[in-house]
């Protein structure tokens, strides 16, 4: 029998540019994160099981926060990414405090996932349809002679900030909409009307065209991924901890792109036409709230256009 698809949910960042836990700042007036309306709208597809991954630093708020108001409706489970889950013979170098990026947070799951798996980020909203194509992939789609996994992908414009620079994983998607590459870009800002990229810190500009898909973290995978991650995660502390031993990051993209140029997985893109929103910089925020409000009904009653009822948990 098939496994229930699990959501998982990257919620251990530290904020940086932010300036704070943006995973559970409120951005309406009954407290809500922009991950109660990702876990809503997950659990309105189809999704009974959430795992967070979290820092045992938040644990105590989260779970008063976040953890409280879901774990009525949903099974809900808590992983702790910290630098010292490592694999048997590696250690954390001397001054590293930066965690060891998405890659390396999936892969803290794996005594918890056992079967079909959605991953988000936690301070992304990416709306109803992009979890109704996650679970309605994942119930129907099995590995073959490949590792079969599906991604949602945004449209580069409506992914971008005005308040500074975003990193993006951008794609290339065949004529079948089949991910062939995927690109981690770390500093892509808006230029003029449209977005653009630097590899010399800002010196060049190359841009990106409308309708470019890029990954905003929004995947579904079989337990294979997992595997895979695991697999790999040896050979890169080995090269990373030798050139960049207090930065380097095991990115989900990077293992993704791995698989493809191995020719063991398909990734089928599915774009979105929503617009995403989410919280890179303080002053993004009211951005998000003003979006959240306007899709928020007076009442419990939900439509077309009022996507949310007044309170998601009642």
């Amino acid at each position: 029998m098939k496994k229930e698809p699990v959501l998982v949910v990257l919620a251990a960042g530290m904020g940086s540019r932010y300036g704070g836990l943006k995973q559970m700042d409120p951005v309406d007036d009954q407290g809500h994160a922009i991950l109660d309306y990702s876990v809503f709208d997950a659990r309105r597809a189809g999704f009974k099981k959430v795992v967070f991954i979290i820092k045992h630093a938040i644990e105590k708020d989260f779970k008063e926060v976040i953890g409280s108001r879901i774990e009525p409706f949903m099974e809900v489970e808590y992983v702790f990414q910290e630098l010292d889950v490592l694999p048997e013979g590696y250690e954390v170098p001397e001054g590293r405090v930066k965690p060891f990026g998405t890659g390396h947070a999936v892969l803290c799951c794996k005594d918890v996932v056992d079967g079909p798996f959605a991953v988000i980020n936690a301070d992304d909203y990416y709306g109803p349809k992009a979890f109704a194509v996650l679970y309605d992939y994942l119930i129907s789609h099995e590995d073959d002679d490949l590792y079969r996994y599906v991604m949602v992908g945004f449209h580069i414009e409506k992914t971008i900030t005005e308040n500074g620079h975003v990193a993006r994983g951008v794609c290339t998607v065949d004529e079948d909409h089949f991910l062939t590459e995927i690109v981690e870009r770390t500093r892509i800002e808006k230029v003029g009307q449209g977005a653009a990229y630097t590899l010399d810190d800002g010196a060049t500009w190359n841009p990106l065209p409308d309708r470019t898909p890029v990954s905003m973290n929004c995947w579904g995978f079989s337990r294979s991924f997992m595997d895979a991650l695991e697999e790999k995660f040896p050979a890169f502390l080995d090269k990373g901890l030798k050139e960049n031993p207090e930065k380097c990051e095991y990115f989900l993209p990077s293992v993704v792109e791995a698989l493809l140029k191995e020719g063991k997985a398909t990734v089928e893109v599915r774009e979105s036409e929503q617009k995403w929103y989410g919280v890179t910089y303080q002053e993004d925020k009211e951005v998000v709230v003003n979006a959240l409000a306007g899709m928020r009904s007076d009442s419990q009653e939900v439509g077309p256009d009022k996507l949310y009822p007044k309170d998601l948990w009642a």
